[in-house]
């Protein structure tokens, strides 16, 4: 379910500070109610879920389209990403967040920037955007905790503000709802799996 803006700003995450030049694009409930020491297995739901292969078929195809017209206008080329055009948010973290463990992400473009009890970051960018995914871990008011993810965004020029634009539609309608429904499951799957 999309959220309000004040869902994120009026949160005390770190991230704010390392973001003061971004746009806040997106802020989603993630369904994983919980205990207030479980966010690391909903990061846990996140990294080892298999998005966009266990997504519906519809979401592999914008999916792979999307990386494929990338390749070919050449917007994911190494050169156009992170450490060569654009600087890591690294840089802006203070000295315990750049200690702090990190989850790995295989097979995603994400880099983890930072991981806390109730907060993670990693972040990406190509030709067209720089863009940070960020988990929290926020009181339900009923005694639990539940997810929330936010995107935030700083576009590269006119390219990255077209393209923002124009799969607006697209991220709000298919692929989020289907990213959020595959951590959603893997969260209830770890519920159930025995104890090993």
């Amino acid at each position: 379910m999309r959220l309000p803006r004040q869902a994120h700003v009026d949160q005390p995450w770190r991230i704010h500070d390392a973001t003061r030049d971004f746009t806040l694009e997106d802020v989603w409930a993630i369904e994983t109610n919980g205990a207030g020491d479980e966010f690391g297995s909903l990061v846990a739901a996140f990294v080892e879920d298999d998005f966009p292969a266990s997504a519906p078929r519809i979401v592999q195809v914008l999916w792979a389209a999307r990386w494929r017209i990338g390749q070919l206008l050449g917007w994911d080329r190494p050169e156009s990403g992170l450490g060569d055009r654009v600087a890591s948010l690294r840089g802006r973290l203070p000295a315990d967040l750049v200690r702090a463990p990190r989850s790995d992400l295989p097979g995603v473009p994400f880099v983890t920037l930072y991981e806390t009890g109730d907060e993670w970051a990693a972040e990406m960018a190509n030709r067209t955007v720089h863009t940070v995914m960020h988990l929290g871990w926020v009181a339900d008011g009923r005694g639990g905790h539940r997810g929330q993810m936010a995107v935030l965004v700083r576009p590269n020029g006119r390219l990255g503000r077209a393209y923002m634009a124009l799969i607006r539609p697209l991220r709000h309608r298919v692929v989020y709802p289907a990213l959020l429904n595959g951590i959603e499951r893997r969260w209830r799957e770890s519920r159930t799996e025995p104890a090993s």
